[in-house]
């Protein structure tokens, strides 16, 4: 085989294996797959007509990012709910991200205030469930409850602090997904105001109260 064609082949079984995991990672999140359930790599590869060599590659990706586990001797799954990590990452953000938020309170500036009001603007004007797109709540929603809370965060100007929430942020977004399924009474909406509120007023100590309670509620839905 010449290196152009190797080169070739290689593209291919890359593209290949992005499709099947976007497939997988946007699947998981729709709720597609129940937590617990099996990811078996022989019934992916037949669905997405691909070899089971791609359908390994996207698996250790999802599993890469807290989406799937890898299970000795027993291939994949989509984690449970009892899964300890979920009140790991909870108990994680609970002590790092209040510290934080009351630091973006005291640093802010004006403009971090516009972004702030904006971000809330767009996060209560988002439909948060779309029908089509599962049981969970829309992708559009996702991103702007993500952008809502990291803009929260931004004032505070370190950003080592701020990667660190990112890798937070996304290993706790199906744990985030399952809790507002299963208590779908919680009162968002108020839960974000109040959040707002206390930023844009300078209150740093309730705007890290409400916020460390904000993340308790969606810790306790995977265990009530």
């Amino acid at each position: 085989m010449t290196q152009t064609a190797h080169t070739s082949t290689a593209s291919g079984k890359q593209m290949l294996s992005e499709q099947v995991y976007a497939h997988l990672r946007d699947a998981i999140m729709r709720g597609d797959y129940a937590p617990g359930a099996a990811l078996k790599p022989q019934d992916l590869a037949k669905e997405q007509g691909v070899s089971l060599a791609v359908v390994r590659e996207a698996l250790v990706r999802v599993v890469g990012e807290g989406l799937a586990d890898r299970l000795p001797n027993r291939g994949f799954a989509v984690p449970a709910f009892s899964d300890r990590r979920w009140q790991e990452v909870a108990e994680a953000r609970r002590t790092i991200e209040p510290v934080v938020l009351r630091m973006s309170v005291e640093r802010g500036d004006v403009d971090w205030e516009a972004r702030v009001r904006a971000a809330h603007h767009r996060l209560a004007r988002t439909p948060a469930y779309v029908p089509g797109e599962g049981e969970y709540y829309s992708g559009a929603w996702s991103e702007a409850h993500r952008v809502f809370h990291r803009t929260l965060l931004e004032g505070c100007g370190n950003p080592v602090l701020l990667e660190t929430f990112d890798r937070m942020w996304t290993a706790s977004e199906l744990a985030r997904r399952w809790s507002a399924h299963l208590v779908p009474d919680r009162d968002h909406v108020g839960e974000h105001r109040r959040l707002e509120e206390a930023a844009l007023s300078r209150d740093a100590d309730t705007a890290a109260e409400v916020l460390a309670q904000h993340l308790t509620l969606t810790a306790a839905g995977l265990t009530g």
